[in-house]
C-alpha cells in the first residue's frame, strides 16, 4: 500500500519536526513492513515552475501534431520573457496554467532537460505530463492545472502536483486488513507517538430508512450481512475528479477514472470500506444478492467474459449478474460518461468467499485485496455519507432521503482473558491494569465480571491476582481479534516488542539427526552423486491428472484430499505420487531448452483417510488433550515421504569420444536401487520383478520389493502418457515409498581379504521371460560363501539360441579371507552356482 505523509496528517498529529527515518521505525515496531519511503521533491530536480500559456502556434508538414508554445513563467527563466517550447499535446489552450521544468532540470529515470533546435524551431524545457513528473501513467496530455489552483507563472510548481510530498510503501500483512486504510494507519500511529487521533469513521451519518433508496434482496446473509445503498440524482455527467484528489489516488497507485468511481476509490483508501458506484438508469428492475449459478456468465469491467460457480456471489437485476460481489463489477451497469443518476453500493462479505473468488478468476482487486482481510462491518453508513457529501460538493446533483440498510451483522463474542496470561506468555510484568489500558488504545471494550471497567487508562482500578478475568469484547474493525492469544499479542506489540528480552532457552542435548533424517539426506547425497538434480514441486494437482497417467478407476492413487482454500482452482487436489508434479518439471526444463535432463524430488504425498469425518475443535487457550490429539490425526491424510527420479535424454553425453548413451529403463531401475542401497537396505534382501502399474509400460516396468513387500516402481513410462504429456518418447522414471522401507540396521564393517580373487565369466541360455534377477539370485545362492560379487555384464538374444531363449553372461568374483582360491575350489563353487540356475529357472551353460 502506498501513502502520502500529508494525507494520514489529516487524522493524526505527527510531530511537525517528525524525522521520516523515525517513522518508518514507528511503523516498523508495530509490525508494519515498510518497503520504501520516497521524497518526491527528491524526485525532480531543478526549476520545476508553473507556467501559463501566452501563444500557441500550429506547426505543419509534420507525421504527427506539433505546437510550438510561448509561455509565461515569470522570473524563472532570470528574463522575465516568455519561454519558448515545443511541444506535441493537445490538451491546453492559450492561458491555460501547465507545469514546465526548465533546462538543467532532470526528471524522474534520469532524463535531463536541456535547450535545442527541434522541428525548426528552439525549444527550452518542457511542458510536463503526470507521466512524466512520475505522477501516474497518463501521458495523453500534458498537466493543466484547474481555477482552484493560486500559484502565478514562476511559482514552484512541487507542491501544486503534490511534489512535495513524503510516500510510504508499505507491506501489510493478511492478519491486519485495518491498516490498509488511512484510518487504520492513522491510529496505529496515534499510538506510536501517543498523539490525537481524527477517526474519519466517527463523523455522524444518517441510519437507514423504511423506504428503501432502492429496492434490494439479500438471499444470503451469511455470504453478504451488511448492504447498505443510497442513490444520488442529478449529477453533473462531466464534473471533473478534483486535483488534490487525483494526486492522492495516483500516489496510492490507482488510476484516475470518473468522479464517482474516484469518490469509491477514495473513501475506501481513506476508511477502508471497499464501494461500487452503479448507474441506477442501466439497471434494469430491484437488485438480488445471492450466490451465483453454476455456469452463469458476466463481463466484468476488464472487459472479460468470466464463467461462474456456485461459490462465487452476484449483485443481480432482471437480466442476470451485473456485479462479481465484493470483487468486480460489471459492464452492463458501471457509470459511463452521461450518467446522471449514480447509486452507492456499501456491503460487507464473507472474507474466505472472496478470497476464494478472487483466486478462482485470477481478479485479485484492490477491494478484494481488503475483503479478504476483513473490513469494518461498522463503518458503511459512514463510507456511503462520505461519498454521497464528496459526490455532490463536486458534482451537484440531489441525495436521496431514503437510506436502504439491511443488516445482519453479528456482534462481536467477549474473549475471557485471564489478566496474567500476557506477564505468562511473554515472561514480562504486565500489570492488569497495564493491560487493560492497552486493550482499550486497540479499541477493545473491557469489562471485569459483570462490571465495566473505566476506559480511562489513568483511571483503571483493577484488582490483582492470578484468579482475575477479563471480559474483552473486539472492536469491529479488528476481525483478526479472536482469541486470548490474539489479545496477548496486542499488549506486547503496543507495549513493545523491545521490551521483550532476547533470551535464548537452553538447547536440550541431542543425539544429532534422527534415522529418518539420516536416511533421507543418503537417498539425496546418492542421487545428487549420480548426477541427478533435486527439484522442489508444488504438491498441487489437477483433477485430470490421474487420467493423464492412466490412472485404473480402482487404483488407491486416485483418491485425493482437496484443499477448502486453493492457491489456485485448477490445481485443487494434494498430490497422492510425487511423478505429476516432477513430470511438469521435466516437460517445462524441456521447454526451456534442456535436452538431457536426470531430476529427483523427496516429498510427501497424501493419501486421505476414507470416513475419518471432521477434526475436533481445538483452541489456543490450552494444550489438546492426547484424545484430541488422536482425534485429530485420525482425520489428517496420511503423508509418506516418496523419492522419485525421472530421466530424458541422454545419460551419459555424446563428443569426440563418440555416440552418447540414451537413458533407458534400465537406469530408472538402477537409481532405484541405489535408492535403496543408500537408505541401508541390503541386495540381498531386494528383489526386482516384472510388473503392470500406471503410469509405466507394461513392458518395461519393474516392481521393487524389500523383504517380499512391493516398496515402489521403476521402468519407462507409458507411450500414452508420454503423449498426453508432451513428453519425449523413451522418458523413464522411478518412485519408491520410503517410509515403507524397514529401519536400517547397524552395518557391520566390511572383511577386507588380502588374498587374489578369482574371476570366472559364465553365460547362461534361459526362457527371455525369466529376469535376470531370478538368474543372479539363484547364482549367489549355489556359489555359498566364497562368493563375494556378481554381475551382469552382456545380454544377447539370436536365431542360434532359438525363439525365445537369450543368454546372461555374468562375472563371478570368488574369494577367501584366509586363504588363495585353488583352480578347483573356484570351479566348484561356478559349478554349484550353474547347477542351483538350471534346477530353479532351467538355466543351460552356453556352448555346452
Amino acid at each position: 500500500m502506498r501513502v502520502s505523509v500529508s494525507w494520514l496528517r489529516e487524522y493524526v498529529d505527527l510531530p511537525a519536526d517528525l524525522p521520516i527515518g523515525d517513522l518508518e521505525q514507528a511503523l516498523v515496531a508495530l509490525g508494519i513492513e515498510v518497503e520504501s519511503v520516497v521524497d518526491l521533491a527528491e524526485t525532480v530536480t531543478g526549476r520545476l515552475v508553473v507556467g501559463e500559456v501566452r501563444e500557441i502556434e500550429e506547426l505543419t508538414g509534420f507525421k504527427k501534431p506539433i505546437r510550438f508554445c510561448r509561455v509565461d513563467v515569470g522570473d524563472a527563466n532570470g528574463t522575465g520573457e516568455p519561454q519558448e517550447i515545443v511541444c506535441g499535446a493537445r490538451n491546453f489552450a492559450v492561458g491555460d496554467r501547465v507545469v514546465v521544468i526548465l533546462p538543467g532540470g532532470v526528471l524522474p529515470g534520469g532524463f535531463a532537460i536541456g535547450a535545442r533546435k527541434t522541428y525548426g524551431h528552439n525549444s527550452a524545457g518542457m511542458i510536463c505530463s503526470a507521466k512524466e513528473l512520475g505522477l501516474g501513467d497518463d501521458h495523453s496530455g500534458i498537466i493543466v492545472l484547474g481555477p482552484e489552483v493560486t500559484a502565478k507563472p514562476g511559482d514552484d510548481a512541487r507542491p501544486v502536483v503534490g511534489l512535495d510530498d513524503v510516500v510510504l510503501e508499505l507491506e501489510i500483512t493478511p492478519d491486519r486488513g485495518y491498516a490498509l486504510s488511512l484510518r487504520g494507519l492513522a491510529r496505529e500511529l496515534s499510538h506510536a507517538f501517543d498523539v490525537p487521533l481524527r477517526d474519519p469513521a466517527l463523523v455522524p451519518a444518517p441510519s437507514g430508512t423504511e423506504t428503501p433508496a432502492y429496492p434490494v434482496e439479500v438471499r444470503d446473509t451469511v455470504g453478504c450481512d451488511r448492504f447498505t445503498a443510497r442513490l444520488v440524482r442529478g449529477v453533473d455527467p462531466n464534473a471533473p475528479t478534483p486535483s488534490w484528489m487525483q494526486q492522492r489516488l495516483v500516489t496510492a497507485g490507482i488510476r484516475s477514472i470518473s468522479l464517482p468511481v474516484d469518490i469509491t476509490n477514495y473513501v475506501m483508501l481513506e476508511l477502508g470500506q471497499p464501494m461500487h458506484a452503479f448507474d441506477a438508469d442501466r439497471i434494469a428492475g430491484p437488485l438480488v444478492v445471492r450466490r451465483a449459478e453454476a455456469g452463469e456468465k458476466l463481463t466484468t469491467l476488464d472487459g472479460v467474459d468470466r464463467v461462474l460457480t456456485a461459490d462465487d456471489m452476484v449483485i443481480c437485476d432482471d437480466t442476470g449478474p451485473i456485479s462479481l460481489a465484493a470483487v468486480m463489477g460489471g459492464e452492463t451497469s458501471e457509470v459511463v460518461a452521461g450518467t446522471t443518476t449514480v447509486l452507492f453500493e456499501a456491503a460487507h462479505w464473507d472474507p474466505a468467499m472472496v478470497g476464494r473468488t478472487a483466486r478462482r478468476h485470477k481478479l485479485f482487486s484492490e477491494a478484494a485485496k481488503r475483503w479478504e482481510r476483513g473490513v469494518d462491518p461498522a463503518v458503511a453508513l459512514v463510507a456511503l455519507e462520505r461519498a454521497v457529501r464528496l459526490l455532490t460538493e463536486h458534482s451537484g446533483g440531489t441525495p436521496s432521503a431514503e437510506i436502504l440498510d439491511i443488516d445482519h451483522v453479528r456482534p462481536r463474542t467477549p474473549i475471557i482473558l485471564p489478566a496474567d496470561l500476557p506477564t505468562r506468555r511473554v515472561g514480562v510484568e504486565y500489570p492488569p491494569a497495564r493491560v487493560v489500558a492497552l486493550l482499550a488504545r486497540v479499541g477493545c471494550t473491557v469489562a471485569q465480571g459483570a462490571d465495566r471497567l473505566s476506559e480511562d487508562p489513568g483511571s483503571v482500578g483493577v484488582a490483582g491476582g492470578a484468579d482475575l478475568a477479563l471480559s474483552v469484547t473486539p472492536p469491529t474493525w479488528r476481525p483478526d481479534l479472536t482469541d486470548p492469544a490474539d489479545l496477548v499479542e496486542e499488549v506486547v506489540r503496543l507495549d513493545g516488542y523491545d521490551k521483550v528480552p532476547s533470551v535464548l532457552p537452553t538447547a536440550p542435548p541431542g543425539r544429532g539427526l534422527t534415522p529418518r533424517q539420516r536416511r533421507r539426506r543418503a537417498v539425496a547425497g546418492s542421487l545428487a552423486e549420480r548426477g541427478y538434480v533435486e527439484v522442489l514441486a508444488h504438491p498441487f494437482v489437477s483433477p485430470g491428472l490421474a487420467d493423464l497417467l492412466g490412472l485404473p478407476a480402482d487404483d488407491p492413487r486416485r483418491p485425493a484430499v482437496r484443499l477448502a482454500n486453493p492457491l489456485s482452482e485448477e490445481e485443487p487436489l494434494l498430490r497422492t505420487t510425487l511423478l505429476g508434479p516432477l513430470l511438469g518439471i521435466l516437460k517445462r526444463n524441456l521447454g526451456r531448452g534442456h535436452r538431457d535432463l536426470a531430476l529427483y524430488e523427496i516429498g510427501a504425498v497424501f493419501h486421505p483417510r476414507v470416513g475419518a469425518g471432521s477434526p475436533p475443535a481445538m483452541g489456543v487457550d490450552r494444550r489438546p488433550t492426547d484424545a484430541e490429539f488422536a482425534a485429530a490425526d485420525a482425520v489428517v491424510p496420511a503423508q509418506p515421504v516418496h523419492v522419485a527420479a525421472v530421466l530424458s535424454g541422454d545419460l551419459d553425453p555424446a563428443g569426440w569420444w563418440g555416440p552418447g548413451r540414451p537413458a533407458g529403463w534400465a537406469d530408472a531401475i538402477e537409481a532405484a536401487r541405489d535408492v535403496l542401497d543408500a537408505a541401508g537396505v541390503s541386495g540381498e534382501r531386494v528383489e526386482v520383478r516384472a510388473a503392470e502399474y500406471a503410469p509405466w509400460h507394461p513392458g518395461r516396468c519393474a516392481e521393487l520389493r524389500v523383504d517380499g513387500s512391493v516398496v515402489g516402481h521403476a521402468g519407462e513410462l507409458h507411450p500414452l502418457v508420454v503423449a498426453a504429456l508432451e513428453l519425449p518418447r523413451r522418458t523413464c522414471a522411478m518412485e519408491l515409498d520410503l517410509d515403507a522401507l524397514p529401519a536400517a540396521g547397524v552395518t557391520p564393517a566390511p572383511t577386507v581379504s588380502g588374498f587374489p580373487p578369482a574371476l570366472i565369466d559364465v553365460a547362461l541360455v534361459v526362457d527371455d521371460s525369466v529376469p535376470a534377477e531370478q538368474v543372479r539370485r539363484a547364482l549367489e545362492a549355489g556359489a555359498g560363501e566364497l562368493l563375494e560379487d556378481v554381475r551382469l555384464f552382456d545380454v544377447y538374444a539370436g536365431a542360434q539360441l532359438g525363439e525365445g531363449r537369450r543368454s546372461l553372461a555374468y562375472k563371478l568374483t570368488f574369494r577367501a579371507s584366509d586363504r588363495t582360491l585353488t583352480v578347483e575350489e573356484a570351479v566348484a563353487a561356478r559349478d554349484a552356482a550353474v547347477a542351483v540356475a538350471a534346477e530353479r529357472l532351467g538355466a543351460t551353460l552356453r556352448g555346452a
